[in-house]
């Protein structure tokens, strides 16, 4: 990945080439397929971005937090983390199953220290973009659906402590592991409007800064593909490539709109940003989720899988499926079918769902 976004001269005639194209190439390819796959193309054909874009060369990825039932990060009276054993089954599943050898962790903390720790004793065939995790700096009480009151400032300047901490250990983790930590991400969703851990640009542009003057590593920030759209260029300019999540399912869409979509999605950040490296750090479809409805099911979270990993891998765009395994700590704890908890391409007891059952 290059260290430096490449020269903002691009006209407005080559944008609206490049998005023509990128439709035209996905239109062909589809033509007269089913839903679930997508054909391979030739060679000729041209590229969304080179193949130098790629995350250390790698397409296929994944997102990875292994917290099992009754294990959880740390919720305010600490965290129950999994064992190295199951570490240890996770990552060969990965590896091994699931044959993806770049994962994203999302925070410093003790679970993805001792993640880091086992692929370098373990020797495993896995590369890691580290995750430094921003608590709100900000109260985002106005905008985020589930902040009934504001965050009293009090608990705000603690956060601004831990977040110092957590670029710290991220500086510390990336050096450690230079062989295995491929980029730093800082910040997860914290700049979108429906969140709860809000961050100011500028701010986070400062310790975007403060990694990058530390590591030898890429430095990113991972936010919804409508944000970077609309707001991103200030910050796309001081990061060696962007990372952008990209989800139709939720937004109202079914499996028979959720490519042509997430294109649309991934060609309105180009066409904001036209000359920063994109990543995908997220995308992927929930196998039952009582928000979706009919729209959530095994076969749906296959065909989107497909449909997504060969358009990104014609087009050079390193791809992170979210996620690798089901986490039932997360979203509601009296709705056991709610969404948060069924992305993942494994069950949470780790038996396969249908995109590996075959």
């Amino acid at each position: 990945m290059k260290k430096t976004i490449r020269s903002s001269v691009r006209n407005v005639i080559s944008i609206g080439i490049v998005t023509l194209l990128a439709l035209i190439l996905w239109s062909c390819n589809n033509s007269g397929n089913n839903e679930n796959k997508v054909k391979n193309t030739t060679t000729e054909k041209p590229t969304f971005q080179p193949p130098d874009d790629l995350l250390a060369g790698i397409h296929k990825a994944i997102c990875y937090s292994g917290f099992r039932e009754g294990q959880h990060p740390d919720r305010g009276n600490g965290a129950n983390n999994p064992t190295d054993v199951q570490i240890i089954e996770d990552l060969k599943i990965i590896a091994d199953e699931m044959d993806i050898h770049l994962i994203r962790l999302y925070d410093c903390g003790e679970n993805s220290q001792a993640v880091l720790r086992i692929i370098d004793t373990e020797n495993f065939n896995i590369k890691v973009m580290l995750g430094v995790w921003l608590k709100a700096e900000l109260s985002a009480h106005e905008t985020c659906s589930w902040l009934t009151e504001p965050i009293p400032q009090q608990e705000l300047n603690a956060n601004k402590k831990a977040n110092l901490l957590e670029l710290q250990r991220g500086i510390d983790l990336a050096n450690k592991y230079k062989d295995i930590i491929v980029a730093v991400n800082v910040g997860n969703e914290a700049l979108v409007e429906w969140n709860d851990h809000m961050m100011d640009v500028d701010t986070v542009i400062r310790y975007c800064q403060t990694v990058k003057s530390h590591i030898a590593q890429p430095v990113t920030v991972a936010d919804n593909y409508d944000w970077w759209a609309r707001e991103g260029l200030d910050l796309a300019n001081a990061l060696d490539f962007i990372s952008i999540h990209v989800y139709p399912v939720w937004e109202g869409k079914d499996i028979d709109e959720a490519l042509p979509y997430s294109i649309e999605n991934i060609m309105k950040v180009r066409e904001a940003i036209p000359n920063a490296p994109i990543v995908i750090s997220e995308a992927g479809w929930a196998s039952q989720a009582s928000e979706f409805g009919k729209r959530a099911s095994e076969e749906k979270q296959a065909a989107y899988y497909h449909q997504i990993m060969d358009w990104t891998k014609q087009n050079n765009i390193t791809t992170f499926i979210f996620e690798a395994f089901d986490e039932p700590w997360k979203g509601n704890p009296d709705n056991a079918y709610g969404a948060e908890k069924h992305w993942g391409l494994y069950f949470e007891n780790r038996t396969p769902k249908k995109i590996f059952q075959n």
